[in-house]
């Protein structure tokens, strides 16, 4: 006798599971992004950035010179969402290579997508394939390139006698804490230059390079893609002994051995005194 219902029993059943199924729909906050696991090379109005899902441009940003993520509070990850997809089943695009991409794990636990060790962003004031609202927001957040020949971090500079230094020209130094705008090259290594040097002229590296190993000088043969802060004009190429070294602003470009292969770390800054070997940025005075 339960097995059979009247008109009005049935009618009351249907209506209660078209409501059910209408809430579940409803449990579903943010809409899903189509090809979320996809990375690929778009060409945009700055050349060929990263895209992630419907082709949304994707972002590096100054303050995870580390390679972890400096975008923590409710305000920054409002403006700038981050990026994951597991590596198992990300569909990468030509010209791009799985071994420059990593994840870490956020702050928040969340998991975050790398590339070349800099987690990667959305901006939210991109609507479309080819915006790149987002570059060079506050002069701390760059497109995502393939190959770019310097990066600009955000970074507390603690010297290699363990004490925080802060600099708004990179020529004066202070103790204290505080982060300072400087170059890297584009894995996070710090970017140094000499006071003593001139225009284009490299007074350190010795003929033999038996020094080499304390500041090893930046080779580089070809100026590719800069943070679009940066002027192409202020970098140049010299010959040191018969190799390739960058300069920017006249200045030859030189690594801090010590600092080894550490992405941030900026220990040259107070070796043998703050201002001898200054970080470089685009306060940095043109070389005498």
């Amino acid at each position: 006798m339960g097995l059979f219902l009247t008109h009005g029993q049935r009618t009351l059943m249907t209506l209660g599971i078209m409501l059910t199924l209408l809430s579940c729909d409803n449990d579903t906050t943010e809409p899903a992004l189509a090809d979320a696991s996809s990375v690929n090379l778009a060409t945009t109005s700055l050349g060929f950035t990263l895209t992630g899902a419907e082709g949304k441009t994707l972002y590096f940003f100054a303050s995870d010179a580390d390679g972890n993520s400096g975008c923590n509070s409710p305000g920054c990850l409002t403006n700038w969402v981050t990026y994951y997809a597991d590596k198992a089943t990300m569909k990468l695009g030509t010209g791009l290579d799985a071994a420059d991409f990593g994840t870490i794990t956020r702050a928040d636990s969340r998991m975050q997508t790398t590339y070349k060790g800099w987690p990667l962003y959305y901006f939210k004031n991109d609507a479309k394939t080819g915006d790149v609202l987002g570059d060079k927001v506050g002069n701390v957040w760059f497109a995502a390139k393939p190959n770019y020949t310097v990066m600009l971090v955000n970074a507390q500079l603690k010297g290699n006698d363990g004490k925080n230094y802060v600099t708004g020209n990179t020529v004066s130094y202070a103790e204290g804490v505080g982060t300072t705008v400087y170059m890297t090259d584009a894995n996070g290594r710090t970017l140094y230059g000499f006071a003593s040097d001139k225009k284009n002229k490299n007074n350190y590296t010795k003929a033999d390079f038996s020094n080499d190993a304390t500041w090893p000088i930046f080779q580089l043969a070809t100026i590719g893609d800069l943070p679009s802060s940066l002027k192409k004009s202020d970098f140049a190429v010299i010959k040191v002994f018969g190799k390739d070294q960058l300069t920017y602003k006249g200045w030859p470009l030189y690594y801090f051995g010590p600092d080894g292969t550490v992405r941030g770390a900026n220990k040259g800054v107070s070796v043998p005194r703050p201002g001898i070997w200054p970080v470089i940025n685009a306060t940095t005075p043109e070389a005498p």
